[in-house]
């Protein structure tokens, strides 16, 4: 099928696929998800909780079961993002020239492996901390009732943004390839980019200061690695003569 040749009706019915595809595919994933193993998630998230011997409460009639909706969705969504990826990109990949689908072959695969890497490293590492400062030191003397909707918001909310910020070195990449931006550029504007970050720190985490260190330290660790990439990544040298 030639993008180019589309019609707009077309094109319209073609993402009408692309959407309708995406969200039976997540649709399916949540259902067997919360149907086999909406408890064994829960268990998992509730863990690093439960290993400081705080209890969970709910509050109101549906809470408990509106929770495990949110992250039975979640979780399906997960589980069905490659299929969700493949046909967003089959929608944009035909309109594309072929070294650019070439790019983004290798670029798709990636950025998912990036974007679960910062999620797993975010809960086995950075919330644990966070989650013992918040409970332990910083309620020292208190008595903590934990609503079961509102910590799995704060996981949500906590862990996606790591997800997210991991896409840097591969976003760095790119800019790089396209002589956009260089590793001597990145250098000197390391004191912006550190104020950058530490405000974007603010805009995506739970807010408390202990969240957005936490989230500013990795994303600074990230960013020497990308002037890292930078160095290595070349612009693609263009060709002397384009051809009409």
């Amino acid at each position: 099928m030639d993008d180019k040749n589309m019609s707009v009706t077309e094109h319209l019915s073609e993402l009408r696929r692309v959407f309708l595809v995406s969200f039976i595919a997540v649709f399916i994933a949540s259902v067997i998800i919360y149907l086999g193993f909406r408890e064994r998630i829960l268990e998992f998230f509730l863990q690093p909780v439960k290993d400081m011997e705080v209890s969970f409460v709910f509050v109101g009639m549906t809470e408990a079961f509106l929770t495990k909706i949110k992250l039975s969705v979640l979780a399906g969504f997960i589980i069905a993002l490659p299929v969700v990826s493949w046909q967003v990109w089959s929608f944009i990949v035909p309109a594309l020239r072929p070294n650019e689908k070439k790019f983004v072959y290798i670029l798709v695969p990636i950025s998912l492996v990036l974007f679960v890497c910062g999620i797993v490293f975010a809960y086995t590492t950075v919330f644990h901390l966070a989650a013992r400062f918040l409970l332990v030191e910083a309620g020292e003397g208190l008595q903590p009732m934990i609503a079961i909707s509102k910590y799995i918001s704060f996981i949500i909310y906590f862990l996606l943004p790591f997800g997210i910020v991991f896409q840097l070195p591969l976003v760095v990449a790119f800019l790089s390839r396209t002589g956009i931006v260089t590793a001597k550029a990145l250098s000197e504007k390391r004191k912006h980019a550190i104020l950058v970050i530490f405000t974007v720190a603010a805009i995506l985490t739970p807010p408390d200061i202990i969240s957005q260190i936490l989230l500013a330290g990795p994303v600074l660790v990230l960013y020497e690695v990308s002037i890292l990439v930078a160095k290595i990544i070349k612009p693609k040298k263009k060709p002397v003569e384009e051809n009409a």
